[in-house]
């Protein structure tokens, strides 16, 4: 039977019942798909276009649309918030594995090198992120995705690993990864419509280009990385989330919703490409290439299934409700926006059944000039 709704398999209820299920179900899918019949997917034409070349076009999408949800009030909270994420989950983390690299050399510790070390460490998963707080964080929380264009990919390796000149960064790809979301803040300012109308955007994209990033990753890899790219990504997870639920906690201030902090500790499905660039710029890192690139594909898919259950589980204990929060947050700008244009231009007329302007009726107990002229 359908439900009111007309559901007759309620399959979107059934995927949202997981933890960031609207991004981890469709990727698991996609790299089920893309692992034992990659073929399907390259029949060319809509399917090839929508289910494995659309991720970066979608995430652009979703990048633009999270811009114009962010406001001039909101653009402080959501600078804060971008630069705990990137002092939690990059430069901290970076730190400390350069600090390691002097004692262990780029041997690394258990197994994992420094070069594994830095490529899955320092950056996070963008479209995780904006996953996860879409669905339990605030809009300030979604606009931090700017620490994602920062550190995804090689860019925070190579600024670690080539501290003594190894490599140059290539800014103009950073600013490249930046311009969507800072056009989609120009734009939601200029005109507030366009902010309503892309509101749904993150609901609609995300499983599609989940599918799609999925798809580019194939289970041999994680299988190669083995246990010591299961426990990379456990301790991902546990340490660099961890260290931005500190910042949430003990800089903004966010008290019950901290938890949301946990959602950067993921890694990027671009993080396996990292070891290929490190090497190809300082050759003698190639010996650590292969290794470094299964463990790191293990730790992604580990990140993508832990990062949602243990934010959900701390926001939980700490009995935050992000939704409801959100809501009022949204109530109260609509308050000071109302206040704001009272202020500005006085009181609103009070307007009559034929659709007149009138002004309000005096108070009781006083008397107006009108009033004393038809009385004498």
């Amino acid at each position: 039977m359908r439900d009111d709704h007309g559901t007759l398999v309620p399959l979107y209820h059934w995927m949202n019942k997981i933890p960031g299920g609207a991004m981890l179900v469709p990727l698991v899918l996609g790299s089920l798909i893309g692992t034992f019949a990659p073929g399907a997917l390259d029949i060319g034409s809509f399917t090839t276009a929508l289910f494995k070349d659309s991720a970066l076009p979608l995430i652009a999408l979703l990048i633009f649309a999270t811009g114009t949800q962010v406001t001039l009030r909101t653009g402080g909270p959501v600078l804060a918030a971008t630069g705990v994420v990137l002092l939690g989950k990059s430069l901290i983390p970076g730190l400390l594995i350069v600090g390691l690299a002097v004692f262990t050399g780029p041997d690394g510790i258990l197994g994992v090198s420094i070069l594994a070390l830095l490529a899955a460490t320092t950056n996070a998963n963008g479209g995780l992120w904006l996953a996860i707080t879409g669905q339990y964080g605030r809009s300030r929380d979604r606009g931090a995705y700017i620490a994602g264009a920062i550190n995804d990919g090689p860019f925070i390796a190579l600024l670690f690993i080539g501290a003594s000149g190894l490599g140059q960064i290539p800014v103009m790809a950073l600013v490249a990864a930046i311009i969507p979301f800072l056009l989609g803040v120009v734009v939601g300012n200029v005109d507030a419509q366009w902010r309503e109308v892309l509101k749904p955007v993150p609901s609609i994209v995300i499983p599609f280009f989940a599918f799609a990033l999925g798809a580019g990753i194939d289970l041999a890899d994680v299988a190669r990385g083995g246990l010591t790219g299961i426990l990379l990504g456990v301790a991902i997870t546990l340490f660099t989330g961890g260290l931005v639920y500190l910042g949430y906690k003990l800089i903004l201030r966010r008290g019950k919703e901290s938890g949301i902090g946990f959602a950067a500790g993921t890694v990027s499905g671009n993080a396996v490409a990292t070891p290929a660039i490190v090497a190809a710029a300082d050759p003698s890192f190639a010996a650590y290439m292969g290794t470094a690139t299964s463990q790191i594909a293990a730790s992604v898919l580990v990140t993508a299934i832990l990062a949602p259950l243990v934010t959900t589980w701390v926001l939980r204990r700490a009995g935050a409700s992000p939704a409801e929060a959100e809501k009022a947050e949204e109530a109260a700008e609509a308050e000071r926006a109302l206040a704001d244009g009272e202020s500005a231009t006085g009181p609103e007329p009070a307007v009559t059944g034929a659709g007149q302007a009138t002004t309000a009726a005096p108070a009781a107990g006083t008397d107006t000039t009108e009033q004393k002229e038809s009385d004498s």
